[in-house]
């Protein structure tokens, strides 16, 4: 059955654009090898996806014409195409655009003249052109920019953000050539209240590079300043709180035991071109890497000055998401915590109400069932994730011994990072 859109991809960027474009109508058929089977049953693949929609909401796009797909033939019948494949980061910390390229000699087989094709997957300046556009050119036979349109379009979705939602956020738009943007910029304006429009793919890509290393960046200048705040015994949360009430030049930012999340940051991974490598941003990464470790320094020596050891220890762990009252897990410090406290011989349990199961180093982590019996019997609770269904301040009186790396509990209550 022809189809308006297919979306390649149904992770954290596919699911929700095939959501908009389901709820505003758009006949979207989703192609993913290894999540449309569990999708199209109704269920979330067992990946970090319920932390992006619900089983509900997708037997809601279900009944409204969603249809999931391992069949690439399918993409063949479709008037837009929107690559969302993953770049997980690799060894080095470059992206790994292997699935991309899987996903674009899919639809290269496929593709008929005049489809337009959006690649929204995170990437490096340049790969539109230099990467995609070959295989699609190679496989099909036809021409970007003459056959059919090829533009790219950073992907920006906060999840779990109630105040932007899909339609309340811009999308960028950079084509190949005039034609291609606004090709794809007719798309968007079908799910979005606004389109913004770059000279090219190129810029657009760029948006994504700066979007995603400025929060990095500034999360990293945080979370320095709240190793220096405690060292000279100032309250960073207080200081914070008094610096947003700047209303210029300042945004607040805060910090916490690592950061987590799809967007890694982002350098160029090819200074040969003549492009300086971001200091800045390798910087902030290793600030922003050494943060789980300052939460076990700082536990080790709570530990000790209650005349405690690490080793033996009773730890648990509150919330182990990368973002609040989500799922999702995806680079999240907890797993870093979890694994140097065991490391250390400590016995570690955790605490969260999005997720069931947690395995570290192989085995599963003990989930405590009743969250205050489990803080009174801990020698040490930290809170990693502040998710709204915690009572902070009865966990404050519960909890032997509580460090709070999100600065979440009353002045006062706790041992904050």
């Amino acid at each position: 059955m022809p189809a308006d859109l297919a979306v390649i991809g149904l992770g954290h960027l596919g699911l929700p654009l095939a959501q908009a474009a389901v709820a505003r109508g758009i006949a979207t058929i989703g192609y993913d090898p290894v999540r449309a089977t569990d999708l199209a049953g109704g269920r979330l693949p067992c990946d970090g996806a319920e932390g992006i929609l619900t089983a509900a909401d997708v037997r809601r796009m279900l009944s409204g014409g969603f249809r999931p797909t391992t069949d690439p033939a399918d993409l063949g019948r479709v008037r837009t195409a929107v690559i969302c494949a993953p770049t997980p980061p690799a060894a080095d910390r470059s992206l790994d655009l292997s699935q991309v390229a899987e996903a674009a000699r899919a639809l290269a087989a496929r593709l008929r003249p005049h489809t337009t094709v959006i690649l929204e997957s995170p990437t490096y300046p340049g790969s539109t052109e230099e990467f995609v556009r070959p295989i699609l050119e190679s496989g099909s036979g036809l021409r970007a920019g003459r056959d059919f349109h090829l533009a790219y379009s950073p992907g920006r979705l906060d999840p779990g953000n109630r105040s932007h939602g899909y339609a309340g956020t811009p999308k960028v738009i950079g084509g190949l050539t005039p034609a291609c943007t606004e090709s794809a910029a007719a798309f968007y304006g079908r799910l979005t209240d606004k389109v913004v429009r770059a000279r090219g793919p190129r810029e657009a890509e760029t948006v994504h590079l700066l979007e995603t290393n400025y929060r990095h960046v500034n999360m990293a200048l945080v979370n320095e300043m709240a190793v220096l705040c405690h060292d000279l015994g100032i309250d960073l949360w207080d200081v914070i709180r008094c610096a947003e009430t700047k209303p210029f030049g300042f945004q607040a930012f805060r910090p916490g035991p690592g950061v987590g999340g799809h967007g890694v940051p982002l350098d160029i991974p090819n200074p040969s071109r003549g492009a300086r490598p971001l200091r800045m941003v390798e910087l902030a990464q290793q600030v922003n890497d050494r943060m789980p470790q300052y939460v076990i320094q700082r536990s080790a020596t709570l530990l000790n000055e209650h005349g405690k050891s690490a080793r033996g220890a009773r730890v648990l762990l509150l919330g182990v998401t990368y973002k609040p009252d989500l799922a999702d897990q995806q680079g999240a410090p907890a797993q870093e915590v979890a694994t140097r406290l065991m490391e250390l011989g400590a016995a570690v349990s955790y605490h969260d109400p999005y997720v069931p199961h947690w395995n570290i180093l192989g085995r599963p982590v003990p989930r405590a069932d009743s969250l205050y019996e489990a803080a009174a019997d801990a020698d040490l609770t930290i809170l990693l994730q502040h998710h709204r269904t915690y009572d902070l301040q009865g966990l404050a009186v519960k909890a032997q011994l509580l460090l709070d790396t999100r600065g979440a509990t009353p002045a006062g209550a706790a041992h904050r990072l």
